[in-house]
This record gives structure tokens, sequence and C-alpha cells, in this order.
């Protein structure tokens, strides 16, 4: 005998199916702004900008030529942006696919 509110075969019912979505669809759009904020506010920034010109300032004094700093800064900058490594992912996921 089927679960309560499950179809044969152990699918959900449309019904909860639309009820977990309508949930899902009003909770994420508040969930993405509190990420965001905590990615991207204002004291983020500045520790972001801070930690970027520490690195810089480490690969010169190391020796390197301000070529070499400004290529290796570039690149540590895109491994920090959280939000674009989520999206290098999810493009590379659909490589896969």
């Amino acid at each position: 005998m089927p679960g309560h509110n499950m179809h044969e075969g152990g699918m959900p019912e449309p019904e909860k199916i639309k009820e977990l979505l309508d949930v899902v669809a009003e909770k994420i759009p508040g969930l993405l702004k509190n990420l965001s904020d905590v990615m991207y506010g204002p004291e983020q920034a500045k520790n972001y900008a801070t930690a970027i010109a520490i690195f810089y300032k480490e690969l010169k004094a190391a020796g390197m030529t301000d070529e070499q700093a400004y290529e290796l800064t570039q690149k540590y900058m895109s491994n920090l942006d959280l939000g674009g490594l989520a999206q290098r992912f999810s493009h590379e996921g659909r490589d896969c696919e």
C-alpha cells in the first residue's frame, strides 16, 4: 500500500510537490540575499581588498616583476571570488553531461 500522499512507485502527489516548491520559492530569495550580504557586504569587500593588496605586496617583496605579480594576483583574485567559482563549477558540470 503506498504511503500517505504518495503515488504508486513512491512519487509524492502533485499537490505535495507544488506545496514544497512554493515554500522553496518563498525562502530562496531571502537566503540568496543573506548569502550575498555575507559574501559581498562592505566589510567583506574591505577584507577582500586588503588580502589582495597584501598578496601583491608580498609577491613584489619576493622579487617578482610587476607583470608576474599582477598575473598571479589576478589568479589569486579569481580563486577568492566565490560567486565566480560557483559559476565556473556549474559550467564544468554541464560540460560533463
